[in-house]
């Protein structure tokens, strides 16, 4: 138990620590742009560069992973969706930001560096695969979903050239991209950029680790939300039985690839669910409630699943 300890304290420690100095800095959120920048721009897409470019080509051509990762967040999606519609408004736009809470984990900010804390560089492969899908399938559904019910004027076209814009110009798929084509080529990184590159994904895990503290503390919290408790159970503790239902059935994989699905599939819901709230400007203030208590009640369910995992208590 005290690996276990050892493993989570830091990560929700630091969480603490960006929470607590939200609430008492009262800095206005703005004074977070430049780190964000630098961790959607420059941190996180040197970290998933450098996993990604020392990762064997084979690796990230496993198709039944894949589908079986990105199917778990979908059907999670689909689950909270019903559980949202059945508690609360039957409006879709609302439905779709709900559905976020209960399916999209926090897999940019904690995913990395949880899941190679807790099993090493071979959880690289299966930890990229998970966010750059997973983005790829909420940059879809999302846009999708507001152009039908939203009220938005863009044609069949403009959606699909927005998904594609959203999805291939991220950071960290663009990222991962060049990784891939370096690994593919076998092109290794000269000393000194590599040096850098190695000083960036240092950083990554904890200054985003304290920026999603400093978020979760600075965003506005909402009342009245009665299915916010269950979208926090199926994205907490549905979504890993899913995705471990599916990973364990679809294909014959390394036990460490399972243990990643499960760890990537348990994390909290993500601070960029508020973001994509605001943008539409629906469910925000209940949006910052469920990122708030889904990270709060996470504490626990991530640190029973990195005991389970880290003492092969999952069955493979």
């Amino acid at each position: 138990m005290l690996q276990v300890v050892t493993l989570a304290f830091p990560f929700f420690g630091v969480i603490l620590i960006g929470f607590a100095s939200g609430k008492i800095a009262r800095i206005d959120r703005s004074g977070l742009a430049w780190l964000d920048f630098y961790l959607i721009y420059v941190a996180l897409p040197a970290l998933f560069y450098d996993l990604i470019s020392q990762t064997p080509i084979e690796e990230l051509a496993r198709g039944r992973f894949i589908l079986a990762t990105t199917l778990s967040t979908f059907l999670a999606f689909l689950v909270a969706y019903a559980i949202g519609a059945l508690l609360g408004e039957r409006d879709p736009k609302i439905g779709t930001i709900r559905a976020l809470v209960g399916s999209y984990a926090n897999v940019g900010y904690m995913g990395p560096g949880l899941t190679l804390a807790a099993l090493g560089p071979a959880a690289a492969a299966p930890t990229a695969l998970i966010f750059c899908f997973d983005v790829a399938l909420v940059f879809t559904i999302v846009p999708v979903m507001m152009s039908l019910y939203g009220g938005e004027t863009r044609s069949p076209l403009q959606t699909a050239f927005l998904v594609i814009r959203r999805v291939f110009l991220h950071p960290f798929i663009l990222a991962t991209l060049v990784g891939a084509a370096a690994a593919f080529l076998k092109v290794e990184t000269p000393a000194p950029i590599q040096a850098i590159v190695t000083f960036l994904r240092n950083s990554a895990a904890p200054a985003a680790l304290f920026a999603l503290g400093v978020t979760v503390a600075l965003q506005p919290v909402g009342r009245g939300a009665r299915e916010i408790p269950a979208l926090v159970a199926a994205k907490l503790i549905l979504h890993p039985l899913i995705a471990w239902a599916l990973v364990t059935s679809i294909g014959d994989f390394d036990p460490v690839w399972v243990k990643t699905a499960v760890l990537m599939a348990c994390l909290p819901p993500a601070a960029t669910i508020f973001v994509a709230a605001q943008q539409y400007d629906i469910y925000v203030a209940r949006a910052a409630t469920a990122i708030l208590i889904g990270t709060a009640v996470s504490v626990f369910t991530v640190t029973t699943a990195l005991y389970l995992v880290t003492h092969d208590l999952i069955p493979l």
